[in-house]
């Protein structure tokens, strides 16, 4: 127990750390390179959302919006000798070796390349990535390999949200989080309850390391949803089975980072039915992880 203690107090005293140290950094200089600005996220993190809004896929039939399940990101989380990069690189199948040429190059760690969803209708795959250093630097290294692929690297113009076909409130008593509407989207980020590390770092959330489920309306109450569940090798079974039970189709399962501890699977989904009832699919496999209540 004391063991316990002693590891939880130390990556408290990361996180703190870090975000001290993220309101120190003078993040203009980050944002000029990857080519639009960023946002500073709980625990110090630094994010930037690259949604590959060039790219038009379809999965049976849906059209899939970039805050679905086409959104590029890359997040900074500021360390005693700059900052750990971590993040998921959409590309299609020819822009991945010169993307991954140019990152290695320049010492970026290349820690996993996998499909998320089935039948697409243009091959599309996700490379998520790691380093550590200037974040000036790593920021210069992700633009010009980006720039091999068709990724926009300007800054969108802002729009009004539009309306959503669909019961929010339903899903989020439901599935007891909140969501929030992103791009035609209603998202929700579930925070696993173990702190989780990467090298000895504790690792916020909002690099990564939370449940992803998001909807997409497609007409009639019903919704496309898919994104993944991040679980414990236990947890890995138990769920693939209670999402097919509740007609969820699971399309992968790998993991994204190499030295994380605890160790942790990603499980992707899709389904394209009554908002409602997957929804309680959902639930009924969230409550087989261990998730932190009242995030």
């Amino acid at each position: 127990m004391r063991n316990n203690a002693r590891v939880i107090a130390g990556v408290m005293a990361s996180l703190f750390a870090a975000s001290a140290a993220a309101a120190e950094i003078d993040w203009t200089p980050v944002d000029q390179a990857i080519g639009k600005k960023g946002a500073l996220q709980p625990g110090g993190v630094y994010k930037f959302g690259l949604p590959r809004s060039d790219l038009k896929v379809t999965v049976d039939g849906v059209a899939i919006k970039p805050t679905l399940a086409l959104g590029s990101w890359v997040a900074f989380q500021p360390t005693a000798d700059g900052a750990m990069l971590m993040g998921d690189l959409v590309l299609t199948d020819v822009e991945i070796s010169p993307v991954m040429k140019r990152l290695i190059d320049d010492g970026v760690e290349i820690t996993a390349i996998h499909n998320h969803l089935l039948r697409t209708s243009i091959p599309v795959f996700y490379m998520h990535i790691g380093g550590h250093g200037d974040p000036l630097k790593l920021a210069q290294t992700v633009h010009a390999a980006l720039g091999l692929s068709m990724t926009p690297l300007t800054q969108p113009g802002a729009s009004p949200p539009a309306p959503l076909d669909l019961d929010t409130a339903a899903l989020e008593k439901t599935l007891g989080f909140k969501g929030t509407v992103n791009g035609g989207v209603y998202q929700f980020s579930v925070p696993r309850a173990e702190t989780i590390s990467e090298s000895g770092m504790a690792i916020p959330p909002s690099m990564g390391t939370a449940i992803a489920i998001n909807f997409q309306p497609t007409g009639g109450a019903k919704a496309a949803v898919t994104g993944d569940f991040v679980l414990l090798g236990r947890e890995v079974n138990p769920i693939l089975k209670t999402l097919r039970q509740h007609g969820i189709e699971v399309t992968a399962l790998h993991s994204h980072m190499l030295e994380d501890s605890p160790h942790l699977f990603f499980m992707h989904f899709w389904a394209n039915d009554d908002a409602a009832k997957l929804a309680q699919g959902l639930r009924a496999a969230l409550d087989l992880a261990n998730v932190k209540r009242g995030s």
